[in-house]
């Protein structure tokens, strides 16, 4: 059993795996849950109005919607946003805009859930010492979350290895603080009833906007999604038993400690924290410091798959993405990292205290949650579920995320702005990204290759001009293996002619599934011309340079290629001929007449493109043997120039 079956298998490595991985966003929402429902008068209604809409929405929108039907959807055993989109995609191309909107939405949440969660955490710290500044606080929390973007570069599988355990203390110690206030006030049991929710909502006044709050319980849902190729849809429902039963407890133990003070000013105290005996207080806060750090590193991971996925469905720039350790999964983008970390840093500089946070939390994630529904719906008619459930399934999570939605937007002038706003930014590259890849493929010419196979031999057995290279090998984006782009064929013949004594021609085809690894090798002219086409999963590190000669070893095995060097004293040695990789980099040119829409969307194309790396760094080309060609991209040309001649 390979290692991601073995991770994926119902085992007890694989449900500690699963705490340690998947439930750190949603396992820290009782830091700041309850505080966010009863910011200051304890109210009785309010308790057992706001207690009965947690674990009914816990049961609603985590246990039904992600739990029990989103894990089907599943590409392959992955799951995540853009998974599900490669699965429905060929059904409608409108289905881009709802995973545009639900993969930014996901990556600003990932800006606001390490500060939220680590500062909630650290806050604890004025329980015990309440002399203690808010600006000390935030110096805490700054260095945490410094200190953990900067351990990313090295890789999280020593650390990860601790995650399960730590997280299932974690768990267990919510369950227990629970459980030792609702034995001493077991009146908050009957939130179990609905009707306090109903009551909550309807009745009291501006009872409804309180969902905005309530929200914040299941912020962590898309993650059990996200990570289902990490730990297997068995592990996380089994483990899931475990986990909800556990917040259920804490939230009841809130609950009934609230209502122990009902009439009281809550005064900036945390309820979660007021569970807790003094002598463990400092214990406690360990520990929930801890939790908030694997909540967050758990975002930062997800955020890294998230972009990676991107960049190969063509919604991102192609930056550098590193792979840390052999841990299949394990992935770095160092750019991502950074913007991160200043995001988080401003966030906290910004808001400064948890409280104020979480008007910025959750606005984003109701997003992705009502981008996933959209998407989940046209997957549960491409597996021709019966139409009247699909309706009645759309129906009901349109109007629960619509309805927190719509409660999430009074928060938009409290600092919920800042989400929608990082959302938004992130949504233009997106769009942009996507736009120029297609007007790039529409404005790429393609010629048939056959016509310049003659030419291509004279040329390489032509001595007066000088070798470029033994091996000359080009990047190509013509997708038929008898095309080729016109402006390879200038590059050849007229730009500087490349003499090699043999040509390759390398195409990298992202497939929907997310781990594929295939190749196809055709034959363009005996012993003089090969095209090679890579088949990659969107998940699959793009090693193109590891990859090809792989394939060339698979080839000269098979005796179909020589690559012994062709000079003649090299030749007698047995000496391998060089390889030298070009790769087509386009840049604007001046020569163009745009439409207006075009004009604005290759210009921040172009501009966004001056911040990042070439492509020969995405495709894991060694640098010393790539050639990047610059030729300029024409979209249209402008056809009345002014020009008048003169005697």
């Amino acid at each position: 059993m390979d290692a991601k079956h073995r991770h994926t298998a119902i085992s007890t490595a694989g449900l500690l795996i699963a705490l340690g991985i998947i439930y750190g966003d949603i396992g820290t929402s009782p830091l700041y849950v309850m505080k966010a429902i009863v910011p200051e008068l304890i109210d009785p209604r309010l308790v057992l109005g706001g207690i009965s809409c947690v674990l009914w929405t816990l049961t609603l929108q985590t246990t039904i919607k992600y739990v029990l039907l989103t894990l089907n959807a599943d590409n392959n055993g992955e799951g995540g946003i853009f998974s599900l989109y490669a699965l429905v995609r060929r059904r409608a191309a409108w289905l881009t805009v709802p995973a545009i909107i639900g993969g930014a939405a996901l990556l600003a949440d990932g800006v606001i859930t390490p500060p939220i969660s680590v500062a909630s955490a650290i806050e604890g710290l004025k329980q015990v010492y309440p002399h203690l500044s808010q600006d000390i606080i935030v110096y805490i929390v700054i260095a945490i979350i410094a200190g953990l973007f900067f351990l990313q570069s090295f890789g999280t599988q020593i650390v990860g290895k601790a995650f399960g355990p730590i997280m299932f203390l974690w768990f267990s110690m919510l369950g227990v603080l629970g459980v030792s206030w609702i034995v001493q006030n077991p009146t908050i049991l009957k939130a179990v009833n609905p009707y306090y929710a109903y009551e909550l909502l309807v009745e009291y006044p501006g009872g409804f906007w309180l969902l905005g709050a309530v929200f914040l319980c299941t912020t962590g849902a898309e993650a059990l999604y996200s990570d289902l190729g990490h730990c297997g849809k068995g592990n996380i429902r089994i483990s899931w038993v475990f986990v909800k039963t556990c917040l259920v407890l804490n939230y009841f133990g809130q609950g009934a400690w609230l209502l122990s003070h009902q009439g009281q000013q809550l005064a900036g105290r945390n309820p979660f924290y007021e569970l807790m005996p003094s002598w463990f207080l400092l214990i406690g806060i360990g520990i929930a410091t801890i939790a908030a750090i694997i909540a967050s590193q758990a975002l930062i991971t997800g955020s890294f798959t998230l972009v990676a996925e991107a960049i190969r469905l063509n919604m991102w720039p192609k930056v550098k993405l590193n792979y840390p350790t052999d841990v299949k999964g394990q992935l770095y983008v160092p750019s991502m990292n950074r913007l991160l970390l200043l995001g988080c840093i401003g966030v906290v500089l910004y808001f400064r205290e948890s409280s104020n946070m979480e008007a910025a939390y959750g606005l984003a994630i109701t997003l992705t949650m009502l981008m996933t529904t959209l998407l989940l719906t046209m997957w549960l008619r491409s597996k021709r579920v019966p139409l009247v459930v699909v309706v009645l399934f759309a129906l009901l999570y349109g109007g629960i995320e619509g309805s927190f939605l719509v409660a999430n937007l009074i928060k938009f002038p409290h600092g919920g702005w800042v989400s929608l706003a990082i959302g938004s930014t992130l949504i233009g590259v997106m769009y942009v990204w996507l736009r120029a890849y297609y007007i790039k493929r529409r404005l790429t010419e393609f010629v048939k290759i056959d016509p310049y196979m003659d030419a291509l031999k004279e040329l390489s057995n032509d001595e007066s001009v000088p070798k470029y290279a033994t091996h000359l090998v080009f990047m190509t984006s013509a997708e038929r293996a008898s095309e080729i782009e016109s402006k390879i064929i200038y590059s050849i013949f007229q730009k500087r002619p490349k003499r090699a004594d043999i040509y390759w021609f390398v195409h990298v085809d992202t497939t929907d599934e997310p781990y594929t690894m295939e190749y196809k090798v055709v034959e363009l002219a005996p012993d003089d011309a090969f095209r090679i086409t890579f088949r990659l999963g969107f998940r699959v590190e793009q090693r193109i340079n590891l990859y090809f000669r792989k394939v060339v070893e698979d080839l000269v095995r098979n005796r179909e290629v020589d690559i012994t060097s062709r000079y003649e004293s090299l030749s007698k040695q047995h000496v391998t001929g060089d390889f030298r990789f070009v790769v087509l980099e386009k840049f604007l040119s001046v020569e163009n007449d745009f439409p207006v829409m075009e004009k604005l969307v290759m210009q921040a194309y172009f501009y966004i493109k001056q911040f990042i790396a070439s492509e020969d760094k995405y495709f894991g080309l060694d640098t010393s043997s790539v050639k990047v060609e610059k030729v300029p991209l024409v979209i249209t040309p402008v056809r009345d120039v002014a020009l008048k001649r003169v005697m």
